[in-house]
């Protein structure tokens, strides 16, 4: 079975860097699309960053308000998944989930995703 596990997360001053990582196991990274996504308490699920393949480069995309900020990146070899974060808010306040997709292709809906992590707090003071 497919398992993703998540690390990283912890409380950081406001300016400051984290970075997560989401181990797999049940499957090797591969070709798999991947996806970081948050969710602050009372609010929807949002859209982080995601890497998908096209079958020759490797496509990394980032929501507007992460672009400048936030790195994805992942080890094939040691089927790590990163998430790099700099300059960080409080407005980042929020549980941060890894998720796999089942193929090499997904958008930034949670929906495309089959596998998910437990999530890790990430908390920005002000």
């Amino acid at each position: 079975q497919v398992q993703l596990v998540e690390s990283g997360g912890g409380l950081v001053q406001a300016g400051g860097s984290l970075s997560l990582s989401c181990s797999t196991s049940g499957r090797t990274l591969g070709a798999y699309a991947m996806g970081w996504f948050r969710q602050a308490p009372g609010k929807e699920r949002e859209f982080v960053a995601r890497m998908t393949w096209n079958g020759f480069t490797w496509n990394k995309y980032y929501a507007d308000s992460m672009k400048a900020r936030f790195t994805i990146s992942r080890d094939n070899t040691k089927n790590i998944l990163y998430l790099q974060m700099a300059t960080l808010r409080p407005e980042d306040t929020a549980v941060y989930y890894c998720a796999g997709a089942s193929d090499s292709r997904a958008s930034s809906k949670p929906a495309d995703y089959a596998y998910w992590g437990q999530g890790t707090q990430v908390t920005v003071s002000s």
